[in-house]
Parts: structure tokens; sequence; C-alpha cells
């Protein structure tokens, strides 16, 4: 695969940029917030519920959140309505907004589990046949960060980037990229996350209060090659809310109180973040 031009020029212009803005100071002023899928792009399924609706809902009470409790900072939003916003779109809002911190907002899903339904006898010999059950009991939340990962760990990524090749052009968008191409996920990974210590840093304050103040299941802070995350030149998360294939935490992220929750937990992580890592 060759690397483009463009790529490598931005990679450049990311470690150059950062280095400055962290020695000149660093301070909170913007904030984006994504939700995740929308409009022709529904996202992962439950049972009565889609994960664009849900992440919109949040992600709306969050920006709220903010507005009202935090007025000193600026909020943006990739969008408001049930529209489809491409991926390159979504960090070029953050980028154009300066932004310090994006947040995107996903529901996660387990994929059907494969199971012996029966068997057939073919030349004397007993052969197995296969189905598939959905999988309704994975449960808990994660949250990633742009970063290099193992092919074999590469799962979230290929399920986040999904949307991308639906999109018109996208691989003039994305500087020649192939969502299904597994050496993509080589190249990313080559070019380090200028942001890497900080978007850490983010997304284990905002697991830490899913686990202890609203007794979550911890899945834990992950580095994947998530598109929309390697391209934002900020720190950036994104955050996998629950599991919408599981029905008690479906009923859970579709309820006014565990929206609430969840808000409230990426809403401290932000403020504890914010006095811990502000330069003057």
């Amino acid at each position: 695969m060759r690397l483009s031009r463009n790529i490598f020029l931005l990679a450049t212009l990311l470690i150059f940029s950062s280095t400055t803005l962290f020695s000149q100071g660093y301070r909170v002023k913007t904030i984006v917030i994504d939700a995740g899928h929308g409009g022709d792009k529904p996202g992962a399924a439950g049972s009565y519920s889609v994960e664009k609706n849900v992440a919109l809902q949040v992600a709306l009470k969050l920006g709220r959140k903010f507005e009202e409790d935090m007025p000193e900072v600026k909020i943006r939003y990739t969008r408001k309505t049930d529209i489809d916003v491409a991926f390159f779109r979504r960090a070029a809002i953050a980028n154009d907004a300066k932004a310090d911190i994006f947040i995107s907002i996903h529901c996660n899903s387990m994929p059907d589990n494969r199971v012996v339904v029966g068997y057939t006898k073919k030349g004397g010999k007993r052969i197995a046949k296969y189905g598939y059950v959905k999988n309704k009991t994975t449960r808990g939340t994660e949250t990633f960060v742009a970063g290099s990962h193992r092919l074999h760990e590469q799962d979230a990524a290929i399920r986040e980037n999904a949307d991308i090749a639906l999109e018109k052009d996208y691989k003039k968008n994305y500087d020649g990229y192939d969502p299904k191409d597994p050496e993509t996920f080589i190249i990313l990974s080559l070019f380090k996350n200028t942001y890497r210590d900080k978007s850490l840093k983010l997304a284990r304050l905002i697991q830490n209060n899913y686990a202890r103040d609203n007794q979550r299941v911890d899945r834990g802070v992950k580095e994947q090659g998530i598109l929309i995350l390697q391209r934002c030149g900020m720190p950036a998360v994104l955050t996998e809310i629950g599991f919408i294939s599981n029905p008690t935490e479906e009923d859970y992220l579709n309820s006014a109180s565990g929206q609430s929750e969840i808000v409230n937990a990426i809403f401290k992580a932000v403020k504890t973040y914010k006095r811990e890592t502000e330069v003057n």
C-alpha cells in the first residue's frame, strides 16, 4: 500500500502543531460532541431501538449539561438531528473549530454466536449443521482512543469504520483508505497519535466514573485504529456507553435515568481532566 502524501503531511503538521500547543499552554475552551451514525446509517440495533437515536439523545443531553454547568466552555456538535454526517466531516468540524476535546458517543453490540443446530449424515460421517443465535449477555462500557493494535484485535476499528464504505467517493475523501483492507490499520498505526497521553487520561477518567459512580461493567480503555479519532487534531475519545444488543442494557440506554448517569459520568470526567491538565 502506498502512503498518501496528504496523510504524511497531516501527520507531520499534527506533531509540530501539538508540540507548540502544549508547550505554550493548553486550556479546554471548546468541546465537540459527536453522536455516532445517523440518517441512513443506523449503527447497531437492539430489540426496539437503534444506536443512532440513543447516541443523539445522550450527545444532546451531554451538551446541555456542559452549557448549564460549564458555561465558559464552547460546545459544538457534529449533528443535532437524525442526519448522516461523513466521518471526514465530523473530524473536520472539530479541527475547524480548533476544539480542545472531541467526544464521540456510540452504543456497542455483539455479533451473533455460531452454534450447532443439528447433524446430518454424509458418506457415513456425522456432519454438524450450524446456525446463529443472538448474543444478549455481553454488557459493559469501553472507551477507545486512536492508536495501534494487532490485526486480531481490530474488530472494534472495523465496526466503527464500516460506515465509511457507504459514503460517496470515500476513497478520494480518505486518501485511498479502504475499510476492508487490514493493511490500512497497519499504515494508520505507524502515525503516532500526538495526543495519545491526554486522550488516554480522559478515557480512563470516563471509564472510572462509569464503574465507580454507575456500577457499570468496566471493559477498559483500548487503543484502536478508528479513523475518526486518527483524523482529529486534539485529544479525542470514542466511548461505547453500553451494549444495545443486551436487553437489560438496551433498557438502561433508553431510560432517562440511565442517560443521566452516562452524561454525569462523562461530564465529571471532563471536569476532572480540565482541572488536572490545563497549563497556565
